[in-house]
């Protein structure tokens, strides 16, 4: 078998397993041609390397990335063909810059849904008033919120099924009482207007039409800039909805002395998180959260101080 065989092989069995891997599929498939053209059958570290530093101009993380995606498939190979070698982590140093969110107050979320509403015309506003208001009440991301289709909102049981999440994952996200009440009023507008025979996307546009992130990202500029919420360095984004409803369940659970460890596993699922340690970051996002955690530690181990 071949480096391309074992290729094809490599990629259905991750595929098999719930991964996508459609740029990854394209970066292994360059590599193996790479390596078909200047004749080598088996992989070695140094090969792999210099295949990962051909593109000139970017950074040492997108060295990084290529060499990661190689080293994968070289893992899985080492385990048929003795002679591959599987290159070492840490070649190329890498970083990773998380922009700081910004982090919602109750009464800004207020202040942004009250001018979304007076929007023009009106079926405009009460398609973002609702979005809006969806985004920090769960937490989903705007993808998943502008990809639902109707039938992917259950408003009689008051729960919304994502079936193309981050890395196609799917999920369910109930939703509080008050959500599906907001969210069933939407919808008899939107039935009035545009019947599920023409659209079957949930959030329609004034003209009947899916939603594009431009246009919602747009409209979020104009209403934070009219609240005097957006200027010189604050920039609030439609994703830090996001952020926020994260770090309010977080300090919640601090003010009612509900364990953050026994209950993160929870909240990550909820919010579509691979691992817990996406969601943990959340804990440093916040001075207030950071604080109440100090205090609460300070009330259990100052004495012994």
């Amino acid at each position: 078998m071949n480096l391309r065989e074992h290729l094809e092989h490599y990629l259905t069995l991750r595929r098999a397993l719930g991964f996508t891997l459609k740029e990854e599929g394209k970066l292994l498939a360059k590599f193996v041609t790479s390596l078909e053209t200047s004749g080598a059958t088996t992989i070695t570290s140094d090969v792999a390397i210099a295949w990962a530093k051909e593109p000139v101009g970017v950074s040492p993380n997108c060295w990084a990335k290529r060499l990661g995606v190689v080293r994968h498939f070289c893992v899985y190979l080492a385990t048929i063909d003795e002679t591959t070698e599987v290159p070492p982590t840490g070649v190329f140093p890498t970083s990773r810059h998380r922009p700081t969110p910004y982090l919602w107050k109750e009464g800004e979320i207020t202040a942004l849904l009250e001018a979304t509403a007076q929007l023009r015309p009106p079926f405009r506003a009460a398609t973002h008033e609702a979005l809006f208001g969806l985004l920090a009440a769960t937490g989903m991301r705007l993808g998943e919120a502008t990809g639902l289709l109707r039938d992917d909102v259950d408003l009689a049981a008051g729960v919304i099924t994502i079936r193309h999440a981050k890395f196609d994952r799917e999920r369910l996200v109930p939703l509080h009482q008050s959500t599906t009440a907001a969210l069933r009023a939407y919808a008899g507008q939107r039935d009035g207007l545009w019947p599920a025979s023409r659209e079957r996307a949930f959030f329609c546009s004034s003209v009947g039409t899916a939603l594009f992130h431009s246009g919602v990202q747009l409209v979020m500029q104009e209403i934070t800039t009219q609240l005097g919420l957006r200027h010189d360095g604050v920039r609030p984004r439609i994703h830090d909805l996001r952020h926020s409803f994260a770090v309010r369940t977080l300090l919640e659970w601090q003010r009612a002395g509900v364990s953050v460890d026994a209950n993160i596993a929870t909240l990550s699922t909820y919010l579509g998180h691979v691992a817990p340690s996406d969601t943990y970051w959340y804990l440093s996002a916040s001075p207030e959260l950071m604080a109440l955690a100090a205090t609460r530690l300070d009330a259990r181990y100052g004495a012994d101080q």
